[in-house]
């Protein structure tokens, strides 16, 4: 199965064959999703095959193709490439004798090993036999089914090295292919302070219109998923199981909080797939490769949360990393990586820093006058906390660091702009509101006036 070896993510742990666990079972979508795709797609490693006009009897086949036992994306993918087609690899499973061929045809074009093994060769002939068995679970739990050669696809894990040849999701499909998007994961048992730095960067970058990805896992990935449900801002939230079986059970009120956000919950298993101990390091692929970047907040020697990081790099997306005391167990996973990693991760030196590492403040020119932009007569200073503010500085202390400006002068900017509904305080910290929050954040490279300090710098 999918794993992590000593140097990082693994496509397959040799010997054993690419395949899901043995509780997978596999479905077809509702009728809403019968013809999401009519253009041509290329299938990876299928050579330069496309399929036209992706009709439902091959989208359903897709389905009980990857749903077998022992069928994972190194293997679905050669099979299609040997065949054309889903159905027309279960029309060979039903023949007679046809577990030697589909051995034969997972073999790889230089000739590498099969990686179907005959026990799955003969899973995939029960599957094509009784292909409902593995289909009404689906229908029955109304997800939406994608697959890799339909255009609704998700173009950032259609890029990645393994990505699976199905996923299953509900709510909003457009959530996955937002223009900015960020991974966010950690331990599960954090620390008070791990979990809310993990809720303000979900609120910073969420603010500022990236869609916010994670495991909906209890801690750091709960409070991340959270912090971007109060902004009113999608977040994709990556099981590791089926949708029908969600974990943690604790989670279920987030999940439906998370659709009704217009987010998504998605999973490459069929709903009625438990979730076991090797089906989360497989889900962690899908966090990493469905953001451009990943932030590690709080991850132990032996956390899982590493385990996405690796993922991250190997998928060249960027990765950043919350550092800590180095006596401080609930760190020790990230201190060990940044020092493992050297320039290829970053350190989180804070918020503000952060988000300029994302390219987040460079991204639109910096004028208020712009549309969208809060209308109305603000004084300078005002204004200038404004921008501050919309570029994830929320504190009184990071804003009169930022603006240069007394805490006093800070303070009644902040009142001013609550009172004309441009800003919101919770527990001590502020967040853009109004037409602020709507007008996309426009700060880029801010210069910021340290107190004691004359000379300005870039934020």
């Amino acid at each position: 199965m999918l794993g992590v070896g000593p140097r990082g993510p693994l496509g397959r742990s040799d010997p054993e064959p690419v395949g899901g666990p043995a509780a997978r079972r596999a479905g077809s979508p509702r009728d809403a999703t019968q013809d999401v795709a009519t253009r041509a797609l290329a299938i990876p490693d299928a050579g330069t095959r496309t399929l036209r006009g992706f009709a439902a009897a091959e989208r359903e086949a897709w389905v009980v193709l990857a749903g077998t036992e022992g069928v994972g994306p190194v293997t679905f993918s050669r099979l299609l490439a040997a065949y054309g087609s889903a159905q027309a690899v279960l029309a060979a499973a039903s023949s007679r004798g046809a577990t030697a061929d589909l051995v034969a045809a997972s073999r790889g074009q230089d000739g590498s090993s099969p990686t179907l093994a005959p026990a799955a060769a003969r899973a995939l002939a029960v599957s094509a036999a009784a292909p409902e068995l593995l289909l009404e679970p689906v229908r029955r739990s109304g997800v939406l089914v994608i697959a890799l050669a339909e255009e609704g696809y998700p173009a950032r894990l259609r890029a990645i090295e393994l990505p699976p040849p199905v996923i299953f999701l509900h709510g909003a499909p457009d959530s996955l292919g937002r223009a900015r998007s960020v991974a966010i994961v950690g331990t599960r048992r954090p620390t008070a302070q791990g979990r809310a730095m993990a809720g303000r960067i979900g609120e910073a970058v969420a603010g500022l219109g990236a869609t916010v990805v994670s495991g909906l896992a209890l801690g750091i990935d709960g409070s991340a998923h959270a912090a971007a449900v109060r902004l009113g801002t999608p977040t994709v939230a990556v099981i590791g199981g089926g949708h029908d079986r969600l974990y943690p059970a604790g989670h279920r009120s987030l999940a439906r909080a998370i659709v009704d956000g217009g987010g998504a919950v998605l999973s490459e298993f069929p709903p009625d797939t438990q979730p076991t101990r090797g089906t989360f390091p497989r889900r962690n692929r899908i966090i990493s490769g469905l953001a451009d970047a990943t932030v590690v907040v709080e991850a132990g020697a032996r956390s899982g949360a590493l385990t996405t990081a690796a993922w991250a790099l190997e998928q060249g997306r960027s990765l950043h990393l919350v550092p800590g005391r180095p006596d401080d167990p609930t760190v020790a996973g990230c201190l060990a990586f940044l020092r493992e990693a050297g320039p290829d991760a970053r350190i989180v030196a804070g918020i503000p820093e952060l988000l300029e590492d994302l390219g987040y403040l460079r991204s639109v020119a910096l004028d208020p006058r712009q549309a969208g932009w809060p209308s109305g007569d603000l004084a300078p200073v005002e204004r200038e906390v404004a921008i501050h503010l919309a570029a994830g500085r929320g504190s009184v202390d990071e804003l009169v660091d930022a603006t240069g400006a007394a805490p006093a002068t800070v303070l009644g900017a902040l009142t001013s702009l609550e009172i004309r509904g441009l800003a919101l305080e919770t527990f001590g910290r502020y967040r853009p509101a109004g037409s602020l929050a709507a007008s996309g954040r426009p700060p880029v490279r801010i210069p910021v006036v340290h107190r004691g300090s004359r000379a300005p710098h870039a934020a």
